[in-house]
């Protein structure tokens, strides 16, 4: 697949996972807004004449996730709700379904396992018109969660354990789906200590931005380079372009690493980061509040 290089039109919401469907009884030790996150598929005025198509090819139990969304969808007023069930490459190159992406304002990638969601759709004609309407179509979106939300990056983490030490072989990675460049996404990352594999997955590629999706978090992502976090939880940015010393590239199989300055930022609801420039930008509500 030949993935364009050309700035992309469409929107990117990658979510870290276990998003708020309505379901959450009010929590006093979390501050969050019903369906906050899924609100952002798409403005309300649209949704009533719109459709959203859910991908569940990572999920091992397709049909109780979609019985799910679907309901979530309908709460939220979308007028049509599609299920692909996409199991094999043969049937992501079905032209019936092709034609429905072609049509679709929205498409979203359940969870469930990357490394599948990644090889059954990647490389396949449904893959291609994704692509083609994010990059052509500013009224579309396209959403992850979880294990959709890992495979939107280029290069994805498809093996390693986040709760034991930094140790080098630890952590695998492969080609995702390629939506998002130069960066490497992980969730559900701060409730399962995934914040040392994320590391070890930026020192080997330094290149590349690790983006940390913690639970009812998300990163809102448009013109396929600036980022603004949504959601009760928090993103966190590793960047490893400032690194003065690393043992990795000397170190032996399973030996423990190290890593000298190495940059980490902390977003919540309303902080920005734009990729391109490495740059953290705070919440506009919070510098006005600090200037008074």
């Amino acid at each position: 697949m030949n993935h364009r290089e050309d700035t992309p039109k469409g929107r990117l919401l990658i979510i870290g996972g276990a998003e708020d469907k309505g379901d959450d009884t009010d929590n006093p030790g979390r501050n969050f807004e019903h369906y906050e996150i899924l609100l952002n598929l798409l403005p309300e005025s649209r949704r009533k004449k719109a459709s959203v198509e859910v991908i569940t090819s990572a999920s091992g139990i397709p049909v109780k996730m979609m019985r799910k969304y679907r309901s979530v969808f309908q709460k939220l007023g979308f007028a049509e709700i599609g299920h692909m069930r996409i199991e094999d490459k043969k049937t992501a190159a079905g032209k019936e379904l092709i034609e429905r992406i072609r049509k679709t304002h929205a498409v979203f990638l359940s969870g469930g396992d990357q490394f599948r969601l990644a090889a059954i759709l990647g490389g396949t004609p449904v893959m291609e018109e994704i692509h083609r309407r994010y990059h052509e179509d500013a009224g579309f979106l396209l959403a992850g969660t979880s294990a959709g939300a890992m495979a939107a990056s280029a290069l994805m983490i498809y093996q390693g354990d986040g709760n034991v030490p930094m140790r080098k072989g630890n952590v695998k990675v492969s080609s995702g789906l390629g939506f998002v460049q130069h960066c490497i996404i992980d969730t559900h990352f701060v409730e399962r200590g995934r914040f040392g594999r994320l590391v070890q997955a930026v020192m080997m590629n330094p290149h590349h931005i690790g983006v940390g999706l913690g639970e009812d978090a998300a990163l809102l992502i448009t013109g396929g380079d600036r980022a603004r976090c949504l959601g009760s939880g928090m993103v966190i940015i590793i960047d490893a372009s400032r690194i003065r010393h690393t043992n990795m590239p000397f170190a032996a199989e399973n030996e423990a690493l190290s890593v000298e300055n190495l940059t980490v930022h902390i977003l919540k609801n309303g902080d920005a980061f734009v990729f391109s420039e490495r740059e953290f930008i705070p919440d506009e509500e919070d510098v006005t509040a600090h200037k008074k």
